[in-house]
């Protein structure tokens, strides 16, 4: 009968503490620090293959899943922790890599590192895309919130009931003339930065179109650009993030992930419900309450959105006419009852999370 060895690992960028548990033993029968290299790790993790079998383990965060992939690639079953679910004692005052390595291993031989999905390299690939695309719309927004502030310090102040950005706009500041030179100068910086975060945005986005209309996004993506507020950039980001969603049992579990059924604080006959929990993925989070918002209005699907379901499967299109209906009316009733637009923009984005999940899975009901 095989041995089977339980590999706890704290990983850092220079280092990773490595601590192994042999079967029911109490005592680990390996532990070491050593240099963060990977043929290295692989080589000792490894090598504990031709002893029995082996689980390894480590906590999710900065160094991604580079170590989990090379080990997988020698056979070894490596499993990336999540580490809100690593029990640590609110009385233990003492955490070090030695004591982190042992408690993953003992979590492993006790069954209880669960691993996080790990996506495949291609999906990181295109996610890391469109995290790079937020980062450069954030900077984007920051840079023209510092520009404005810079036009109210210097007196000028646009049309209050005006949009701004708009032509309008960049024609009146355009012929903004400056009391001081430096003035002028900070201005000219300021804009000539948005104008070209504005260019990377729309140079990033055509990319992120080319790998949505490619193999294998193309069909996933064109199924969730049926729906009313999802169109590539949203649909890419769901298909890379989730990868497959039959591993969510049900919609409800899918909506739990994305942070968006209501926090609970309930104690015997007493039920109290607060806001959403606000946990799991925030970056999909946000996409779903961003395209909720395309809900607040009622109407028919859009030239836009009909040219989108061009050649779709009808089973497609119907459920996502039936998300269309029954999302503006949620709104809308909640807007009657009183509730506030990002109360109802909450629930709309709730229930959008249900329908996606429903047309990933083949749901159609």
């Amino acid at each position: 009968m095989k041995s089977l060895f339980y590999v706890g690992m704290d990983v850092h960028k220079d280092s990773v503490r490595i601590a192994v548990l042999k079967g029911t033993e109490k005592q680990t029968v390996y532990e070491a620090t050593v240099k963060n290299d990977i043929s290295k790790i692989v080589k000792i993790v490894g090598g504990y293959k031709t002893k029995g079998t082996v689980v390894a383990g480590y906590e999710a965060g900065c160094m991604g899943y580079t170590l989990q992939r090379s080990l997988a690639a020698v056979k070894v079953d490596c499993r990336v922790i999540p580490p809100n679910k690593v029990p640590r004692l609110g009385s233990d005052r003492i955490k070090t890599d030695a004591r982190d390595a042992v408690l993953i291993a003992r979590m492993l031989k006790n069954n209880e590192g669960e691993s996080i999905y790990i996506p495949t390299a291609d999906d990181e690939a295109a996610r890391d895309l469109l995290r790079c695309r937020e980062d450069i719309r954030a900077e984007l927004h920051r840079t023209k919130q510092q520009l404005q502030k810079q036009l109210l310090r210097t007196g000028f102040i646009f049309d209050g009931e005006k949009q701004l950005w708009t032509k309008a706009h960049r024609d009146w500041m355009a012929k903004l003339e400056f009391r001081h030179e430096l003035q002028k100068e900070t201005f000219t910086q300021y804009y000539c930065h948005i104008q070209e975060l504005e260019n990377r945005l729309e140079r990033i986005d055509v990319k992120i179109i080319a790998v949505a209309e490619a193999e294998p996004y193309r069909e996933p993506v064109a199924r969730l650009r049926c729906f009313k507020g999802i169109d590539y950039i949203t649909a890419l980001a769901f298909v890379c993030e989730i990868g497959d969603f039959r591993r969510f049992a049900s919609a409800a579990s899918f909506m739990a992930y994305v942070g968006l059924v209501p926090s609970e604080r309930s104690s015997g006959a007493k039920r109290r419900q607060g806001g959403i929990t606000k946990t799991g993925n925030t970056h999909l989070r946000r996409l779903l309450v961003e395209s909720s918002w395309h809900y607040r209005y009622r109407g028919a699907a859009s030239a836009a959105l009909q040219a989108r379901r061009a050649g779709m499967d009808e089973q497609v299109i119907v459920y996502a006419d039936k998300a269309l209906h029954r999302l503006q009316s949620k709104f809308a009733h909640l807007l009657f009852k009183g509730k506030s637009s990002k109360t109802a923009v909450a629930a709309t984005a709730r229930e959008l999370a249900g329908f996606v999940w429903g047309t990933m899975v083949g749901a159609y009901c």
